[in-house]
């Protein structure tokens, strides 16, 4: 009898110790889905990364640019007059464009029109990049998903909601400009974190004073 028990104790400890160890499985969290949640998110610790470069269009054979009228196309000639500054928003591929010469950052509107703003905090001014196999870039709008950046042979701007990933009006190239040299400046320049209004109270003033041994 004390033996029937002893392997009924047994069992029954070992079934509990198989359902904890299945829902610890189950539960353990799914770091993949956490990186695609992060990277939907606009990093507003971390300090910006910005490149310099021009966008090669594959239909045109001309670069995108941002125009004083705050118009956008691939019309641009190879030359420094229309590099852009690219700056990322998240860890993740998601990044802002911005021509150089005109301040305008390019955004795309409810119509999937591509429009220049001067401010581009908002979700419509953000593109995530997607290397594909062929090696060039498409670029999809953030705040509406599936709507592409492209431009069609004439260089005018193809509207969004047409837009598909593998089409060759959505297919970008970077290049840096025409006469540009790689020792002129860095492939990636870092944005200062904004400075505070008062970034000493008298403690601190009273620390780096001792730490700069009193001169």
């Amino acid at each position: 009898m004390r033996l029937r028990t002893s392997r009924l104790g047994y069992l029954l400890q070992f079934t509990a110790l198989c359902f904890y160890a299945q829902n610890t499985v189950q539960s353990s969290p799914n770091f993949k889905h956490h990186v695609t949640e992060q990277s939907r998110l606009s990093d507003r610790m971390s300090r910006r990364l910005t490149r310099t470069y021009q966008l090669y269009s594959r239909t045109s054979g001309k670069h995108v640019q941002v125009l004083a009228n705050k118009r956008v196309n691939a019309n641009g000639e190879d030359g420094a007059a229309h590099k852009l500054e690219v700056e990322t928003d998240s860890f993740g591929s998601r990044i802002r464009i911005k021509g150089v010469k005109t301040g305008y950052y390019i955004c795309m509107n409810k119509k999937g029109k591509l429009i220049g703003k001067r401010k581009g905090r908002g979700k419509d001014c953000i593109f995530t990049e997607i290397v594909l196999e062929n090696n060039y870039t498409a670029l999809q709008n953030a705040k509406y998903e599936g709507w592409y950046m492209a431009f069609t042979r004439k260089g005018r701007p193809r509207k969004a909601s047409k837009t598909k990933q593998h089409q060759r009006e959505a297919h970008f190239m970077k290049r840096l400009p025409r006469g540009h040299l790689l020792s002129e400046k860095r492939p990636f320049d870092v944005l200062p974190l904004p400075v505070p209004a008062h970034p000493f109270n008298k403690r601190t003033k009273h620390s780096h004073h001792q730490r700069s041994g009193g001169r």
